[in-house]
């Protein structure tokens, strides 16, 4: 048979380090002869299958491989024999490639926007034959093969195709469906054998700690058009927004202590959210990871939702459902580091792909995590379309983008010496900054109504800038210097915080700079830092009262508004992501009735305009009495638009009931329209029921005023009647 196969290409074949297995195996024309050339291990015999019900029996080579030679060139099928079992077979090396030149073209660019519909796994029909197209980039393998339970995990069945320059390798593979179970064996330079790899464009995964890749389609109808056309507004630093951060593993567990399903949380958690008057449910990542500790914050699977909660379909119908009931739905995404699993992105062919080579610049000390080689135009081409893709196939409407900082300094975490200078000598890390602001530009341009919101802590300018004007792009950013300042006081005796007054009014300064998030999240009541609750001085029902005038104080303050799961009833332990929240405290008057303050807030805050639609310009506040140390009070002004009536809020950080006046910017009847220390959430109900009337009586530089009732440790908001 050496006149119909090269001994050196069928050794190659049979021990699974042909370069090109499609140049040699299905048919071919050696020279005037068609031959069909199988590799089949456990085969004893072997028939090439034409036409009706021609069979013909091919030779066996040996160890495997057979060839027929046939008298024309025919579409067929293979039946084999072995082992007292018999079975066919569609031979996948008799398809032609299923990438087109455009795609070629692009990926090899590394300009493709919709990379996942092009790489990863496809149920398609091809040639009339329904089966899985997979696809996968490294361009530094001399073999890459699907191995999966259906080929007993021998990467010699099924090497893929390699498409020329572009380094992706393809292959469809007749017969396997949804629920396949597969990896990548991928052979690096010189024969180096590597650690099998999960998909890093696929959409499904096997249930941790089990971690391949699983046939995933990416289907189910979407019964929110109404939503989606009408969300842009919702979105706009016009609108309330006031954001619910879930865990979704820890937010609430079935009998028995299992996590819910996305159908149980599309029923429950959205229904809970929407009660609780929130505009925004935020979902800590929801793409595959490893590690249940890591809360997702070290994704592998970037283009796959958690299996822990179910399929890609019912992830669609969770956010199909949160839409419905009047609420977005945004993620947390993470591009600023992957984690070092054999199984994930690491060393992917052999090379630092993904990542950089130099651990200087891409290993992360703090979280022992690789970093992304920003770059490389095909990575971060991967992390923009990977952004497009949760906010096209899954009507995801934000994106909160992790650890912003870490990726916009190349001596983030760093000493002197362990880190690479840009071109120009700084620290700033110009590839990443290109990256994101490319991520922005893309996904505000291809999808209308979204949103994306930045993780950064530093005082990096312009981070919600537009692109167009020097800035990263960013629709928001976390307000974290807020959040630390104004924590630390409320951290404090009462009797102390006069010596600390502005720490509270600090945020004020440089409000306006950014279009901000006021962020209360999961990363203040883990690792030691006790729940809120437990931040609050002072014994008996006082640190509900604290907890209460702070989010009185929060929800008046310009910014829009977040909070954790577990925040809006005071959640008395520190958040544990192992078990459920503790929703039986709900049982006791001062956890039910701090729920129902910030469902009131949340209802009060969206239904006055004062209160949000200048959340992130000057004009829209004006400090009242911001200098009154020794009584621990802040008075200040919320306006809306020229026809919305302002609000008044007035804030006692002291334990000491006051008669106190304020001065107001009108004239008239001001209603109280909210009291934190109001009975039904577990205050004293002191305050002022019928409102006020304002005085000609000049105070705080305004010519009208009222006393009003400050209850102890309270805020209360005054509307003009």
């Amino acid at each position: 048979m050496s006149d119909l196969i090269d001994e050196g290409a069928a050794r190659a074949i049979i021990e699974g380090r042909h370069g090109d297995p499609f140049s040699v195996l299905g048919l071919h024309k050696r020279g005037k002869t068609w031959v069909v050339t199988v590799f089949a291990p456990g085969a004893e015999r072997l028939w090439v299958l034409t036409g009706k019900a021609k069979e013909t029996e091919a030779q066996a080579w040996g160890e495997g491989l057979f060839l027929c030679p046939l008298p024309r060139k025919a579409a067929y099928r293979l039946r084999a024999e072995g082992h007292g079992t018999r079975w066919d077979w569609d031979d996948p090396f008799r398809f032609g490639p299923v990438l087109g030149e455009m795609d070629e073209y692009l990926l090899g660019e590394g300009t493709h926007k919709r990379l996942w519909q092009v790489l990863g796994a496809h149920l398609i029909s091809h040639d009339g034959v329904a089966g899985t197209h997979f696809a996968v980039w490294a361009p530094n393998a001399d073999r890459v093969s699907v191995v999966g339970d259906f080929n007993i995990w021998d990467g010699r069945r099924h090497p893929m195709r390699r498409r020329g320059p572009t380094g992706v390798w393809e292959i469809f593979i007749p017969g396997l469906g949804e629920g396949t179970t597969y990896k990548y064996e991928i052979i690096g330079q010189g024969g180096q054998a590597l650690p099998l790899k999960a998909d890093p464009v696929g959409f499904g995964s096997e249930h941790p700690p089990a971690n391949a890749s699983v046939v995933r389609p990416i289907s189910g109808e979407f019964h929110d058009a109404d939503w989606m056309a009408t969300r842009g507004p919702r979105q706009t630093i016009d609108a309330p927004i006031s954001v619910y951060e879930v865990h979704l593993g820890s937010w609430r567990r079935a009998p028995g202590g299992r996590m819910l399903s996305y159908m149980e949380l599309a029923e429950q958690l959205v229904g809970y959210a929407a009660d609780m008057g929130f505009t925004h449910i935020e979902l800590l990542p929801v793409s595959e990871f490893p590690f249940d500790g890591s809360w997702g914050y070290q994704p592998v699977g970037l283009f796959a939702p958690t299996i822990r909660h179910g399929t890609p379909a019912e992830f669609r119908a969770f956010v199909d459902a949160a839409h419905q009931h009047g609420l977005g739905v945004l993620i947390d995404w993470v591009p600023g580091h992957f984690p070092t699993d054999a199984h994930g992105l690491g060393h992917f062919d052999g090379t630092a792909l993904y990542e950089h080579a130099d651990p200087r610049e891409g290993f992360h000390q703090d979280w022992n995590t690789l970093i992304y080689n920003y770059g490389r135009t095909e990575v971060q081409n991967f992390l923009v379309s990977n952004a497009l893709y949760w906010l096209e196939e899954y009507h995801i409407d934000g994106l909160r983008v992790d650890a912003v900082a870490s990726m916009l300094y190349r001596d983030y975490s760093r000493n002197p010496g362990e880190w690479v200078p840009n071109r120009d000598g700084g620290r700033e890390n110009y590839e990443a900054i290109a990256m994101m602001q490319r991520m922005n530009s893309i996904t505000y341009g291809e999808v209308s109504g979204i949103m994306t919101v930045a993780e950064e802590s530093t005082a990096f300018p312009g981070v919600s800038r537009p692109v167009s004007h020097g800035g990263l792009g960013f629709g928001f950013k976390w307000n974290m210097g807020w959040m630390n300042d104004t924590l630390s006081y409320m951290q404090k005796d009462p009797i102390h915080r006069k010596y600390h007054h502005h720490q509270m009014t600090f945020g004020l300064h440089y409000a306006w700079s950014e279009n901000y998030v006021l962020p209360i999240s999961h990363d203040e009541v883990v690792h030691g830092k006790g729940s809120m609750l437990a931040k609050m001085p002072g014994g008996g029902d006082e640190p509900f009262a604290h907890l209460r005038a702070y989010y009185g104080f929060m929800w008046a303050h310009p910014g829009k508004k977040l909070l954790f799961m577990g925040q809006e009833f005071a959640q008395g332990a520190e958040w544990n992501h192992n078990q459920s929240l503790d929703w039986h405290l709900l049982d006791y008057p001062q956890h039910a009735g701090m729920q129902a303050l910030v469902r009131d807030l949340n209802r009060v805050y969206r239904q006055t305009p004062a209160l949000h639609v200048n959340d992130c310009r000057a004009e829209g506040f004006e400090w009242i009495e911001s200098n009154d140390a020794q009584a621990s009070v802040y008075v200040w002004l919320r306006k809306g638009g020229p026809d919305d009536k302002p609000v008044v809020a007035v804030v006692n950080m002291t334990p000491v009931e006051r008669t106190y006046r304020i001065g107001l910017p009108s004239a008239g009847h001001w209603a109280e329209i909210l009291n934190t220390d109001a009975a039904a959430y577990g205050g004293g109900n002191r305050g002022n029921l019928g409102g006020v009337v304002a005085e000609a009586v000049t105070w705080h530089g305004r010519d009208h005023s009222a006393l009003v009732t400050l209850p102890p440790l309270s805020a209360l908001y005054f509307s003009l009647v």
